[in-house]
């Protein structure tokens, strides 16, 4: 069975699926990284929030989320993650394509900026991300602020 993807605006997301992605990100971020920290933020279900879900059958097997980031005139990436028996299949790559598709799509023009743990820079890196920041601590782990730009044409 492969992974099903798609792409649900916050308006759209029922509890069921709010419920399989807050799940899959404690058990990740809380519980596998022993990180408490509040992820309840309150951005998942702003109008202009969008999040991509790929399954597996009735399971969620990984997630994103997408966000206006205007003020800094940037789209934001984060909460990225894929279940722990899903990995090592490229799904954080196919879940990163979709994720910059979505933003890409909605805000063409804008660059894309996340908040990558330390150790997956270079995976990040391989999408087009460079880093942007010094290494610093986000609850208690090592993170480096990185953005991809679009390309621009050149000046003539």
């Amino acid at each position: 069975m492969t992974i099903q993807w798609s792409r649900v605006a916050a308006p759209d997301l029922d509890a069921a699926r709010l419920y399989a992605l807050l799940a899959l990100r404690a058990e990740i971020f809380v519980v596998e990284q022993r990180c408490a920290y509040q992820d309840v933020d309150g951005r998942d279900l702003l109008p202009s929030t969008l999040h991509v879900l790929g399954w597996r059958g009735q399971r969620l097997a990984a997630c994103l989320r997408v966000l206006d980031d205007a003020a800094h005139g940037r789209t934001a990436i984060g909460r990225v993650c894929v279940a722990a028996p899903e990995r090592g299949r490229g799904h954080g790559h196919e879940l990163m394509r979709q994720g910059m598709q979505a933003a890409l799509q909605r805000w063409p023009e804008r660059p894309v900026y996340l908040s990558a743990q330390s150790h997956l820079q270079g995976f990040y890196a391989a999408h087009g991300f460079a880093p942007v920041t010094g290494p610093y601590l986000e609850d208690g782990i090592p993170h480096v602020g990185m953005t991809w730009r679009p390309a621009r044409p050149p000046l003539s």
